[in-house]
């Protein structure tokens, strides 16, 4: 299924709704007949896509819909839902560490600020257990930017090498984009 725009779309096992595939969780049926995810969707086989929810992953292993989507009798792997998240936070992680090492990442509560005062900012994030303060400022000088807060400070933190870390901002580009894609994904998942 290809839209106006030639951007690939798969249709939810559970809620039955076309979406962009970038927006979806991909899981294959594993030769021992077992669902496994399979975010970066590239494992070989049909994919089975799910809307990147935990409560839609709940819902697909509670009522069968693996087993009817692949016509053939699946089990879904132990845990599903908390895989496809730890799977997903180490994608984001990843791609944080790559902006790092690019110099298209900034952090901490001073420099990110600059960058923003600067413009040089296109997505800002904000650990979830941050103060709120420190959050409405930045998010004050941001205006129209997406303000990201789906991990804590010890995840991003251990993202580029600190204990723990509160505010970052990505500069624009190819890898921010990706991030913002992966980190949506997530979100479904941490609500």
């Amino acid at each position: 299924m290809k839209n106006k725009g030639d951007t690939p779309e798969r249709r939810c096992i559970v809620s039955g709704e076309v979406r962009p595939k970038e927006e979806l969780i991909r899981c294959v049926v594993s030769p021992d007949g077992i669902v496994v995810p399979d975010v970066d969707a590239k494992l070989p086989g049909r994919g089975l896509w799910l809307s990147a929810a935990r409560d839609v992953v709940n819902t697909a292993c509670a009522k069968n819909a693996f087993s009817r989507a692949a016509r053939q009798n699946v089990k879904p792997m132990d845990g599903l839902a908390d895989r496809i998240e730890a799977l997903l936070v180490q994608r984001c992680l990843s791609l944080i560490g790559m902006m790092r090492r690019n110099g298209t990442v900034i952090y901490g509560f001073e420099k990110t600020r600059n960058w923003l005062k600067d413009g040089r900012i296109a997505v800002l994030l904000a650990a979830k257990n941050g103060a709120d303060d420190g959050r409405a400022k930045l998010k004050a000088l941001a205006g129209d930017r997406p303000l990201i807060d789906v991990f804590d400070s010890e995840e991003l933190g251990q993202a580029v090498g600190r204990d723990h870390l509160v505010h970052m901002g990505f500069a624009p580009g190819p890898l921010t984009e990706r991030f913002q894609v992966e980190a949506l994904r997530l979100q479904g998942f941490r609500e």
